[in-house]
């Protein structure tokens, strides 16, 4: 479970009620956006007529990371409608997407079967995997906007390790945790913890797809999580960490709030250097782990 702080600054758990009220209420709010996304002309995230009509919506980093995915069984985590988990078949994976919005994964099987592409998606809580993707997988991506929404860290990477074979990878990218902390750039204003997973409760308004999205306020619970929180914990799965990054610039602002540079690119000024965007991690599962 998510770890909180006392009043004396020590760690204790959230409850299994109150993990399991956060998880309804954010099914809730997937649900919604499932519905809602791509289904706009004016969404900033998922151009679904593009992908049809071929159009890559993977980035550079996890493409990079995960190399040649031709023939692999890749189990993408968090698969949302599944235009990415899609975009990894185009690649010649054997793909299967994980989403615990039942709407998410009713419309990731109809985009595969407008796009004519071989893919499998399951209804699961990726901190609950089913058995039957245990030791299937030579490659676990995950991408943007992740562990935020996971309220047990520690389950997440354990599951995303019992489903790889021995020498299988994961694959992490996501939104770095001092970006996650900030709510305007300009103004900086910062709001949000840096780690630590205690539960952030919120109303939220809008989608970051769309910010005048038609959409009633919806309750939601957020973990924050720092890099160190997450390598261990992917480091006390069992797996054994190959790359960390943290980058500086990237190819679209998620949250659409950083300036564009005249390259085309986002970052992140701050003072006379940049901070983080984006963190990647590749941890690979070695056969003792397995075992």
């Amino acid at each position: 479970m998510a770890a909180e702080e006392n009043s004396d600054g020590a760690h204790v758990r959230e409850d299994g009620a109150a993990a399991e009220d956060g998880l309804v209420a954010n099914r809730a709010l997937w649900d919604n956006l499932a519905e809602f996304h791509g289904t706009d002309p004016d969404d900033r995230s998922y151009d679904v007529e593009s992908f049809l009509a071929g159009g890559q919506t993977l980035r550079g980093i996890e493409r990079e990371l995960a190399g040649d995915v031709a023939g692999k069984d890749l189990l993408h985590l968090q698969c949302h409608f599944g235009m990415d988990t899609l975009n990894w078949a185009r690649l010649g994976a054997r793909v299967t997407g994980v989403d615990f919005s039942p709407k998410a994964i009713a419309r990731a099987r109809e985009l595969a079967r407008r796009a004519g592409l071989p893919a499998e998606f399951v209804e699961a809580d990726s901190q609950r995997l089913p058995d039957h993707l245990r030791d299937g997988f030579d490659l676990v991506v995950s991408t943007y906007g992740v562990l935020s929404w996971i309220a047990d860290l520690d389950a997440w990477m354990g599951g995303a390790a019992a489903a790889l074979r021995p020498g299988g990878r994961l694959v992490l990218v996501d939104l770095h945790p001092v970006l996650q902390t900030v709510l305007t750039f300009d103004p900086l204003v910062a709001d949000w913890p840096y780690g630590g997973g205690a539960p952030q409760h919120d109303a939220m308004t809008g989608t970051y797809a769309h910010g005048d999205a038609p959409l009633e306020p919806q309750a939601s619970t957020q973990y924050p999580y720092s890099v160190g929180e997450i390598v261990t914990a992917a480091a006390s799965a069992g797996l054994v960490v190959e790359r960390l990054g943290e980058h500086t610039e990237t190819e679209t602002d998620g949250r659409h709030i950083l300036p564009q540079g005249p390259d085309g690119l986002y970052r992140f000024p701050f003072s006379d250097t940049y901070l983080p965007i984006l963190y990647s991690l590749s941890a690979v599962l070695p056969a003792a782990a397995a075992d």
